[in-house]
């Protein structure tokens, strides 16, 4: 399973989204901080779920960064993110 999956199944489990784009970008960032070959070190996240409906910004970026708490201290180096609920899509 590519981290891009395991990232994937981490978020639809806990949060049920109505959309989920999951992007390595990690080839743009060979040569720098955290940039490992074979890439799966640098994330963009597209995510919106009625479970982020009413919360601030930083709520819904702490709530995604908490799910992914294992990756985020393990190989993921970098983890850009555009988060909200369904009502704002």
């Amino acid at each position: 399973m590519t981290m891009a999956d395991t990232i994937r199944t981490k978020l639809v489990a806990a949060f049920a989204p109505a959309r989920l784009d999951v992007i390595d970008e990690s080839h743009h960032h060979h040569g720098h901080s955290g940039w490992r070959e074979g890439g799966e070190t640098h994330f963009r996240v597209v995510i919106r779920a009625d479970a982020f409906n009413g919360q601030s910004r930083v709520a819904r970026q702490r709530a995604v960064n908490a799910a992914l708490r294992e990756e985020l201290a393990g190989s993921v180096h970098a983890l850009a993110l555009d988060v909200d609920g369904t009502a704002a899509a």
